[in-house]
């Protein structure tokens, strides 16, 4: 399947190209494209690869440890256990990570991983298990209604998959999962040609090897045309939530915090 601009954007030199040619390559969000995972019938080998490739990915696309860093961190405690959730965690890469992190700085976190795709949670109960990780097949909805609460409610590359209404109804579950002085924060791609290119030449050395057999590269090139930009979130965000913008190419959605 073709991703990417047009004429291949495999191929770095004509998606250079066709940037040039068509100034508003970018210009607005392609809500409409569909990622390959989000497929029912996608190839269960093809995917379960890409959830285990994920980790290295997140590393440096998602920057997770910074978020941990600015956001998680200085909520934890080394005496009472906080709790954190994870909507949309997929394979669970980045929540593992976090409990690493907390656990080498000697704090006590609990983080629950939610995704509503069965295809993720069975991969992610098939790897070894770790103290502190909660794996559920859920929605934020099910959790907000169930009056579950959460010193930490956060997201990783989920907003692009929404549309306006679901928007508005993740943000809403949100206020409610982390009500009691919560913070929210849900992390995702900024659209722009700098970080298109250099997502598309960035993984373009490890598409024979460590992405082969994977959707990584081709649905994180639609993935970004999907994004939105900072001004096109603003926007949509109500009262009491701001954006900023994060290394590399990444938007937070904060909400709980002043300044």
């Amino acid at each position: 399947m073709r991703s990417g601009a047009p004429g291949g954007a495999h191929n770095p030199r004509r998606a250079r190209s066709y940037i040039r040619r068509n100034g508003r390559f970018l210009a607005r969000r392609e809500e409409d494209r569909a990622e390959l995972m989000d497929d029912p019938g996608a190839d269960v080998a093809t995917l379960e690869r890409t959830y285990d490739r994920f980790r290295l990915v997140n590393a440096v696309v998602s920057n997770s440890r910074a978020v941990y860093r600015r956001w998680i961190r200085p909520r934890l405690s080394s005496t009472e256990t906080r709790r954190v959730l994870d909507i949309g965690a997929g394979g669970a890469d980045v929540p593992r990570a976090l409990l690493a992190w907390a656990r080498a700085d000697g704090l006590r976190m609990e983080v629950t991983a939610i995704d509503p795709d069965e295809r993720a949670l069975a991969w992610a109960r098939r790897q070894p298990p770790m103290p502190g990780l909660v794996l559920r097949q859920a929605t934020s909805r099910e959790l907000a209604d169930a009056a579950e609460c959460f010193d930490v409610v956060m997201s990783n590359h989920v907003l692009h998959h929404l549309d306006g209404r679901e928007l508005g109804a993740l943000l809403a579950d949100s206020e409610r999962l982390a009500r009691n002085a919560g913070l929210v924060v849900h992390g995702d791609i900024e659209r722009s040609r700098l970080g298109y290119a250099g997502f598309a030449l960035g993984t373009l050395p490890f598409v024979p090897n460590l992405l082969a057999g994977t959707f990584i590269r081709a649905d994180g090139l639609t993935s970004i045309r999907r994004s939105h930009t900072a001004a096109e979130l603003a926007a949509l965000l109500p009262p009491g939530w701001r954006v900023r913008r994060g290394f590399p190419s990444r938007l937070e959605v904060v909400w709980g915090v002043d300044g």
